[in-house]
């Protein structure tokens, strides 16, 4: 009986809870792992991306303020801030003058964010305990889009989308040095043991990977239509990324191999694509249809759609531990 029960606990543990960035209502819905909508939460106005503390405790969600980046418009300028606990809102991190934040990802050490802001083009540097705005850096492109840490925290990486540019920023000093991409280059990951980027190009259907070593290309792999954002298994073997615009699928390449290996269709637009920690699961929103579908790893299939409210238009899906 107890040996049953341990299973059944694994088997719960193993599937996670979500935070579900409604882009279009402006909210973070709670949801179980079955789809059940539990809870909801206001932010700001047509919040983008959203990511979790360092110690877990907090949730942080940018409030761009404009539903698509290729649209015009003043945008937003705050964070706000939701207690993971409780699922209630605790706060916001005020950007003053800065505005459109997007992309942001946490020092793995300090626990500081960097965000991408549209409006001026740039990347701030951001202490979310003091609330405070405490650096901007020059990105030397256009349309920062996503940004991700290279290993140990020393330098970020940001997406010039409109630039076809991978800006390499040295967190301590500013300094910058460009990285020519492909087109329309949007969200990476690196790799396990920290010496690659394997970094989406949206509209060359091709994931390039940058050697954080020596901040070049190295390599690349080919795939669907419009790869936009990529998580990594833990074993470091296998990307996992959304296909947008008429790709509408989800794509898994070999990293070994370089090669793409499987392509499982959504019907619908991805915006998003994460995976729960072990690796089992990829979510991937499909804003348009009000749709997040939940992809076995393994499997390689869908095993279930949580549909969301009307005019929800979800975005990200945050796996909770």
């Amino acid at each position: 009986m107890r040996l049953f029960l341990f299973f059944v606990a694994a088997a719960l543990q193993a599937q996670p809870d979500l935070a579900v960035v409604e882009k279009v209502s402006g909210k973070v819905g709670f949801y179980k792992f079955t789809g059940e909508r539990t809870s909801e939460v206001k932010v700001g106005v047509y919040p983008h991306e959203i990511v979790r503390s360092l110690d877990g405790k907090s949730l942080y969600v940018t409030d761009n303020g404009i539903l698509w980046m290729q649209y015009a418009g003043k945008g937003g300028n705050t964070i706000s801030i939701l207690d993971a606990a409780t699922r209630q809102k605790t706060g916001v991190i005020d950007l003053g003058e800065y505005r459109r934040p997007h992309g942001m990802a946490v020092h793995p050490q300090t626990g500081q964010l960097v965000v991408t802001i549209e409006n001026p083009d740039g990347l701030l540097l951001i202490d979310p305990k003091e609330r405070k705005v405490l650096r901007k850096f020059e990105v030397q492109g256009k349309s920062p889009h996503m940004v991700l840490f290279g290993p140990g925290g020393k330098r970020a990486y940001v997406s010039n989308t409109n630039s076809g540019t991978l800006a390499s920023i040295d967190i301590a000093s500013g300094e910058v040095r460009l990285i020519a991409t492909g087109k329309y280059p949007q969200g990476g990951v690196l790799s396990r043991d920290g010496r690659t980027i394997y970094l989406t190009n949206a509209e060359s259907n091709k994931i390039v990977l940058v050697d954080t070593g020596k901040d070049r290309v190295i390599g690349e792999i080919a795939t669907s239509t419009y790869p936009n954002r990529v998580a990594l298994t833990p074993d470091g073997r296998t990307l996992v990324y959304s296909l947008g615009n008429e790709g509408s699928a989800v794509g898994f390449a070999d990293v070994a191999s370089r090669k793409e290996t499987k392509v499982v269709p959504l019907g619908g637009p991805p915006l998003s694509l994460t995976l729960s920690a072990d690796g089992k699961y990829a979510f991937s929103g499909v804003q348009s249809q009000g749709k997040v579908h939940v992809i076995d790893v393994a499997r390689r299939e869908i095993i279930r759609t949580i549909e969301t409210p009307k005019d929800a238009g979800p975005d990200p899906a945050l796996p909770l531990p």
